[in-house]
């Protein structure tokens, strides 16, 4: 899960955060001289762990040379709800929480866990980020999260080598595709890996399809359950799902290899020693186990298409981020206010884009302070979606349907991946799944 989500006039614009009055305390001063933050230590939780854990430590490290204040960093794991919520009841909150899911965020603010951000962080929202972002952070009208890390969810990565062979060029449609796709699995390469172990991928094919075919509004729509998963167009994205899952020439190893495939042995059958697969649908992040495991150079032989447009509509951008948050009962709400004011800033978001791994969804962030020509692309592409941008739909439901291994949409799709046949009674698994966790 960690896998998916697994998102100018910097020095004035932090001076001029972290010189507000944070949280309705006195002034927190950005450095220089007097570092008014130091003998403080803020403790920031969040999902990650690993590389990204390591460069998000620099994040915190350049905070506290700028404040003075240290910070220690918990890894939650997964399960962010379940660990924050016996840290608040045993006393020990968190000051900051990064927050992965829509869901988690809106689940937070209604238990009274979460303060409002200050007028300064809110400003900078206003001036740095398209107002979707703002929106998916706000929760009945108070703004509680600021994203700091997006992920750009709507990326076809591919063998350049494999497409050259068929003498493909990457398609600007989904029917293009899907003949490219032809193409490719005749010249004896089938074309995609599709990691249907992992329910979470396949949500994020359907979505990408359903937020183009049927377009934002409709998406927005079925996101919050304001119209039933039985609905035509949800039936009609499944069908066109469907016609990829159901051809056993586009799909390595067939439904039954692609039901035995999870994420990292899906990139692995296309950049892996032994190709097995031409493309792989998945978010940027596909490029850092292309990279890290596989030895791929982004940009030469590992790169990406963006998810081409389906029946006449506009290519999807799905995307998926991770929200800071600060918690009410953190004993530290001065230094965290002024770290959510930090974070807001492009200088911010820099030192994790130098290091790598990372998009912002900050508009104000120079693209030159992306490390690769690839990431610079990907950064772009999801900045230029301004509003069009939509959020993982799995991480907006309840978690019983959107979230959990086994039941709910992952285990539905899977059971679709595994026969396709009948989109409609898809659809109407789906509703009664969605039906019942929706009410609870």
């Amino acid at each position: 899960m960690t896998l998916r989500r697994m998102t100018t006039a910097c020095c004035s614009a932090l001076t001029l955060a972290l010189a507000a009055t944070a949280c309705g305390g006195g002034p927190v001063s950005a450095g220089g001289g007097g570092k008014e933050l130091s003998g403080q230590t803020l403790d920031v939780a969040g999902v990650w762990s690993g590389a990204e854990q390591k460069n998000f430590q620099k994040v915190l490290d350049a905070f506290t040379e700028k404040t003075g204040a240290k910070t220690r960093f918990v890894s939650t794991g997964d399960n962010v709800s379940t660990v924050v919520g016996s840290k608040i009841e045993g006393g020990n909150a968190p000051d900051v929480v990064m927050v992965p899911q829509v869901g988690v965020l809106q689940q937070f603010a209604r238990q009274k866990w979460l303060k409002p951000l200050s007028e300064t962080a809110t400003k900078a929202v206003d001036t740095n980020y398209a107002p979707v972002w703002k929106n998916y952070g706000s929760v009945d009208g108070a703004l509680y999260g600021l994203y700091f890390k997006a992920a750009h969810k709507s990326t076809v990565w591919y063998s350049p080598e494999a497409l050259d062979q068929a003498g493909v060029k990457p398609p600007k449609t989904y029917e293009e595709m899907l003949r490219s796709g032809q193409t490719v699995s005749d010249s004896g390469l089938p074309a995609f890996a599709v990691a249907g172990e992992d329910g979470w991928t396949l949500t994020d094919w359907f979505e990408n399809i359903y937020l183009s075919q049927a377009g934002p509004e409709k998406y927005d729509q079925l996101a919050k359950h304001e119209i039933a998963w039985t609905d035509p167009t949800v039936v009609k994205a499944l069908t066109t799902l469907g016609t990829l899952f159901s051809d056993k020439k586009l799909v390595a190893g067939g439904q039954k290899g692609a039901l035995g495939t999870d994420f990292p042995g899906s990139v692995e059958k296309v950049f892996g020693p032994e190709p097995e697969a031409a493309m792989v649908y998945e978010g940027d992040f596909v490029a850092g186990v292309a990279k890290d495991q596989f030895g791929r150079k982004i940009g030469e032989d590992a790169t990406f298409f963006p998810f081409p447009a389906v029946e006449g509509g506009k290519a999807p951008v799905v995307s998926g981020g991770d929200a800071a948050v600060v918690l009410k009962d953190g004993k530290n709400q001065k230094a965290a206010m002024a770290f959510l004011e930090y974070l807001a800033t492009p200088e911010a978001a820099a030192v994790w884009a130098e290091a790598g791994g990372f998009l912002s969804p900050n508009k104000k962030l120079d693209l030159a302070a992306y490390g690769d020509d690839t990431l610079r692309e990907t950064a772009k592409s999801l900045i230029d979606a301004g509003d069009s941008v939509r959020f993982d739909m799995s991480d907006q439901a309840p978690a019983a349907f959107g979230g959990t291994k086994g039941v709910g949409e992952w285990k539905i799709l899977q059971d679709f991946l595994r026969d396709p046949s009948n989109p409609a009674a898809t659809a109407a698994a789906l509703e009664g799944a969605a039906a019942k966790a929706y009410k609870g």
